[in-house]
């Protein structure tokens, strides 16, 4: 592009959209923005569609599905759209924002034109499954079971009043009817054929996130150990900005990457008693929302250089 790229973004108040406009600010970009009395008036939201490159919607799932259908009203003179919403992540013509995912990915990124940006939980689980299941050492109906801590940040505006004003509550579980939304995402793009055990949780901290999952080794295939799990990882992600594989740590802080836009993963095994715990440290703001759309926004509008 000759001139700046116009972005808008729809829904900007919000946590994860107050956070996109600030990283787009020192870029080379154009933010176009709605006047705030105006900001839920649909004439207004969709001149301001026809008048960017780039819509990233920072919305409700119906709310997100209705401007999609808003801008698909302009015809050729729709934008590309990088939707934050849980409602295109597994959509049919929608291509997955997770640049990490598997070779090519980035470069489909780069060019489609309708883009879901990955949720944060299933950003870390889908980075662990995905390539020990490409590698055939975990079976597709293996028997995944995930377990999961957020800072409340991930909560929206409510929960973070409310740990803000009251103190807590200090851990709670929480999507304990088992349907979290997260799920279809990561049973999908984690490429597994039977659907995992989510068990999400909250903490009293503002941001970070570990998502942990255990396995038997016996239960995997080729007699692996947990070296070899390391391995496979570590190959994987090789020369990935974002993405580092780590050594095994005694103990892990969840808010340790607060702030960052990386993701680390661990393999913790114990040999004798063949079990192995695969851990994804991130921050949920940040390679889980508002991070990874900077990163997707940057190869949409091939701002890589800049």
């Amino acid at each position: 592009m000759t001139q700046k790229p116009v972005v808008f973004i729809d829904g900007e108040a919000g946590t994860t959209g107050l956070e996109i406009r600030e990283r787009l600010a020192p870029l080379p970009v154009t933010l176009h923005s709605v006047d705030h009395a105006h900001r839920k008036d649909p004439a207004a939201r969709k001149e301001a569609m026809q008048a960017a490159d780039l819509v990233v919607l920072c919305l409700p799932d119906d709310a997100s599905r209705e401007a999609v259908e808003m801008a698909a009203e302009l015809g050729d003179a729709a934008p590309r759209i990088l939707d934050a919403s849980t409602a295109f992540r597994t959509a049919p013509g929608w291509v997955y924002g997770f640049p990490e995912l598997e070779a090519g990915q980035a470069e489909a990124i780069a060019i489609a034109p309708r883009v879901a940006n990955p949720g944060c939980y299933p950003t870390g689980a889908i980075a662990l499954l995905r390539p020990l299941v490409d590698a055939g050492v975990m079976d597709a109906r293996y028997p995944v079971c995930i377990n999961a801590i957020s800072g409340y940040s991930g909560g929206g505006r409510s929960m973070i009043e409310a740990h803000e004003r009251d103190g807590g509550p200090a851990f709670e579980l929480y999507g304990l009817k088992l349907e979290h939304k997260h799920v279809p995402e990561i049973h999908q793009h984690a490429g597994l054929k039977r659907r995992p055990v989510f068990v999400p949780s909250v903490g009293h901290f503002a941001r970070g996130m570990i998502v942990s999952i255990p396995l038997h080794l016996d239960d995997l295939n080729g007699n692996v150990s947990g070296e070899d799990l390391h391995n496979i990882l570590e190959k994987r992600y090789a020369g990935q900005d974002h993405v580092r594989v780590l050594a095994a740590e005694p103990k892990l802080s969840a808010e340790a990457l607060a702030g960052s836009d990386r993701m680390e993963l661990r393999v913790h095994a114990n040999t004798q008693n063949r079990q192995a715990l695969l851990t994804a440290r991130l921050d949920n703001l940040g390679k889980g929302a508002s991070g990874a759309a900077l990163q997707n926004i940057r190869l949409m509008l091939d701002l890589n250089a800049a």
